[in-house]
């Protein structure tokens, strides 16, 4: 069997009906041709992945024991031994890919930039992570918890928080809940800004959090610009759309 190893944030799901639940999360299987499973471990997911599916399945494992193992489980299975912040998407397909997993919680924002950056091929994400990461990302704006990749994200995403899970659905169990959500891609193409400076922009006026825009950003507030009544509320205040007239605001 495999064992699971800390330094990989391994914590394997061992409640067969959450795991059937979280594969049968994904829904727009007619939008992609193919689904990237993050760190499927021992496979928990994996099964119900395989079973009856209109797509293939490519399993993106790091740790050699669980690689071994997937594939005297799942002869059929795909199996790339690599890791998934550097993994090239046309190594899996060519057209758009679907992401899922019980994502390791030490990578899992890292994670959610990765998928941020290949946006343009991510229809849907269904993902399990550490509780306050998943409600993070789901959040809406007026909370605490509203951040860079809530703003990132919900530019491109539609974000549903789906359920928690207890720790004892885990071996070893964690020292925290969990929580799935899932990301379904909106029509947005071009948020009608220039992206990096959007990021940018959300990036130092969240890095100083407590502080009104006008001294978060103060760098990159052009001089006839700095009464504007955006710049007088704090990062978690704004909306995506407000980024993005923020963004223009300052760039132009």
């Amino acid at each position: 069997m495999v064992k699971a190893k800390k330094h990989l944030g391994q914590h394997f799901l061992k409640d067969e009906n959450i795991s059937r639940k979280i594969a049968d999360s994904l829904r727009k299987t007619s939008l992609y041709d193919a689904v990237i499973e993050v760190g499927p471990g021992t496979g928990a997911l994996t099964k119900y992945l395989l079973n009856g599916k209109d797509f293939e399945v490519v399993a993106v494992e790091i740790d050699k024991e669980s690689v071994v193992y997937l594939h005297e489980k799942y002869p059929e299975l795909r199996v790339l031994e690599e890791s998934f912040l550097n993994l090239d998407f046309d190594k899996v397909s060519t057209g758009d890919i679907a992401v899922i997993g019980n994502f390791p919680y030490n990578i899992s924002t890292q994670i959610l930039f990765k998928v941020y950056e290949e946006r343009h091929r991510v229809p849907e994400v269904v993902g399990m992570f550490q509780k306050e990461v998943a409600e993070r990302v789901a959040e809406k704006p007026g909370s605490k918890k509203y951040g860079i990749l809530s703003v990132l994200l919900q530019a491109f995403y539609d974000i549903e928080y789906l359920f928690t899970v207890h720790e004892n659905a885990f071996i070893p169990p964690p020292k925290v809940k969990s929580g799935v959500i899932r990301l379904t891609r909106n029509d947005i193409n071009k948020l009608g800004c220039d992206e990096k400076k959007f990021k940018q922009v959300v990036k130092m006026a969240f890095n100083q959090r407590r502080k009104m825009l006008r001294s978060s950003l103060k760098a990159i507030i052009p001089k006839e610009k700095k009464d504007n009544s955006l710049l007088r509320k704090r990062p978690e205040q704004l909306s995506v759309d407000e980024f993005v007239v923020l963004t223009n605001l300052l760039f132009g």
